[in-house]
This record gives C-alpha cells, structure tokens and sequence, in this order.
C-alpha cells in the first residue's frame, strides 16, 4: 500500500521522482525580501522546483481564466466552490471549505479526543490502550511499566483480546523511585510520536483489512455529519455518504506520506472525504500506475479533498509539510488558539500537520 516491492524499480518512477523532488528543494529565505512579484494565478514560486504546483486559494481568488486541465464544478445543494482535474474524474478540491474557528475544534478534536480508546493508535501495539494521553502531556506526566492486573485486563480487551505482557500508566515524576529499572516516558514525547489513529471501524494495518472484532465506537455525529455535508459533490445522485471508519494521520515536521492507493472500501463510488489542518503541505495525484508524472498541489488548513470513483484507483501522497514560519500560513489558527488547554495544541500544530480521512466501508 505504501510502497513498491522493488525499492530500487521505485526509485525509477516518475511518482518517487516527484516525491524526491519536493522532498529535497530547498525553501528560499524570504525574511526581508519583496514579496510583491507577480507570478500566474494558481503557481507559487514564480520559479523553481514549486513553480509547477498548483495553488487553488490563488486560483479562487483571481479572475482570469483557469489553467488548461482544471475546471469548476457546479453541486446542486452546494454552497463552495469546487474545483476538479478534467483528467483525473472523481478528484474534487474544496478549498477553504472549514472556518478558522472549524480547524481549532477537530485541531482539538484530533488531539484530545481521537486517540482515546476504544480507537486504536500506532501506540496501541507497544503501549496497549492508553487513556487522556493530551492531560497526561500537558500535564507532564511519564508513562511507566507497571504490573497490573487491572491494566492487563483492560489492555486484553482493546487488543483484540491478545494477552499483553506488558502494561503502562501515567504517574508524576515524583512517584518514580530513584534509581528504579522501569521503561518510561514521557507523555509529551508519546504526543510527538503520534502517526495515526483510527475511528469507528478499526482498521488493522498488519492485515490490512477492518477488523469488526475490534472494540469500537461509531464515528461521533458531528464529524459524520461534516462529512456528509462535504462529500455532496462526488456522491451519486440521490444518495448519501455513510461515514463508517476515519484513520487520522499526524505528520511531524520531518514526515511525509510514500505514494498509495486506498483501496480496502468496498465500494469505490464512495468518496474518501481528506481534512486537512495545521501546516501547509504539498499534496501528489498520480495516475494508476507509479509510471505517471503526478500533479503536485498545496493543502491548507481547512481545504477538503474528496475522491472516489476513478480517483480512488489513482496514487497519492505528500512529500512534504511546510513548517518554516514563511510558509506554514497558520497565522489565523495561531490568533484562535489562545486558551489554558490551546497553549500545548498551539505549540504542536505550529510544526504539524493533522489529516482525518472519513470513509464509507460497505
């Protein structure tokens, strides 16, 4: 799913070029410098390795024609604007589609709440379930091993029932004992080392399939009803989105997203409805094959991606997030993020990125 069988045929394709490109460039340091030369509606850089990606909050704002390729899209019940690839059906581009104060509640949302058990993170396998790990960090708590039938016995039932043999809690730092032997650490760092989390249906990613034996909680109203309301303009006529599972990806500033397909849903008609919030990134669309140059295009915060059909065939990725305080364009979250909990969220999300991706299982 996330990579070629053949490292060395990978590195030859036209999407890890791409990838590597975009990945390697070098950001200009504009501290200081005019930032008042023109450059074409929907190109960033004027130049360079960014002159080719395309800029869709550039392109909503001018009022020339669009660039060959890309097109509008009139939804009936829609009140955004949506752009598509005339090439690539199935693709939509919403941008703008979220309020700054929408991004600060899933931005909180994402933090607080999504990693909470029953949903599975990619710390569930090491540390088993792990509960209010934003308290427990903003707190500065450290998680330690302990022995615990309690915890063994909760930690059993949100890992499928597999007997762990090692189990974790929080504790202040003054309730370790000095020169004690336990693994710890601590609660700051384990928010750091967040990568993903999973809602509603558990996906299992050694499988790669949805495990219903998975304990689980259906996707929360609010969020299902966003998704509902985005998903309008891929959805057949008639129908409506059914949010079933979301997988939540948390990008540091180093991350990246290696080029894939989602294909586990059972019906690619459905759209996989993509929010993105937090730092800016550079978003690949591929074709079918890893062969096909893809198109390279930023993602804000609050832009919405919708893709399904033959979208859904067609690889992706992002090569890169823009933390640099020149080009992560967050200044609106930062004005909003001002509160006793925002202080930790505001320090993360200033070299993050948080991506939820609700999907339509059966």
């Amino acid at each position: 799913m996330y990579g070629a069988s053949d490292p060395a045929a990978a590195e030859r394709t036209a999407f890890r070029r791409a990838e590597k490109q975009y990945k390697l460039y070098k950001l200009p340091n504009l501290k200081g410098r005019s930032r008042s030369r023109s450059k074409p509606a929907g190109v960033e850089g004027g130049g360079g390795d960014l002159s080719a990606v395309v800029d869709f909050h550039a392109l909503l704002a001018g009022d020339g024609e669009l660039p060959a390729g890309i097109g509008r899209c009139d939804c009936a019940g829609f009140d955004r604007p949506v752009f598509c690839f005339l090439d690539r059906p199935g693709f939509y581009f919403i941008p703008g589609a979220l309020s700054t104060e929408e991004q600060c509640y899933w931005i909180r949302e994402s933090l607080k709440t999504f990693p909470q058990p029953p949903n599975r993170t990619n710390l569930t396998a090491i540390y088993g379930s792990i509960s209010d790990l934003f308290i427990a960090a903003k707190n500065q708590k450290i998680l330690v091993e302990v022995e615990n039938p309690d915890v063994q016995e909760k930690n059993e039932q949100n890992n499928g029932g597999k007997p762990r043999s090692k189990n974790f809690k929080f504790v202040d730092d003054s309730e370790i004992q000095k020169g004690a032997d336990c693994r710890s650490t601590t609660a700051t760092t384990l928010v750091r080392k967040l990568r993903w989390s999973t809602l509603g249906l558990q996906f299992d990613w050694s499988k790669r399939n949805y495990d219903v034996s998975f304990p689980h909680n259906k996707i929360s109203d609010a969020l299902a009803s966003l998704a509902k309301n985005m998903a309008i303009p891929a959805m057949p006529s008639g129908e409506e989105f059914k949010p079933e599972a979301a997988i939540v990806n948390y990008y540091g500033p180093s991350d990246m997203l290696g080029g894939h397909v989602d294909d586990m849903e059972a019906d690619w008609t459905k759209p996989i409805v993509s929010i993105s919030l937090g730092c800016k990134c550079i978003f690949l669309l591929g074709g079918k094959t890893r062969d096909e140059v893809p198109t390279a295009m930023f993602l804000r915060s609050g832009d919405i991606v919708l893709m399904a059909g033959e979208a859904r065939e067609c690889f992706h990725g992002v090569p890169r997030i823009f933390t640099e305080s020149d080009h992560q364009e967050i200044s609106a979250l930062v004005s909003q993020l001002y509160g006793d909990d925002d202080c930790f969220i505001l320090d993360y999300i200033k070299n993050s990125r948080i991506n939820i991706n609700i999907r339509q299982v059966y």
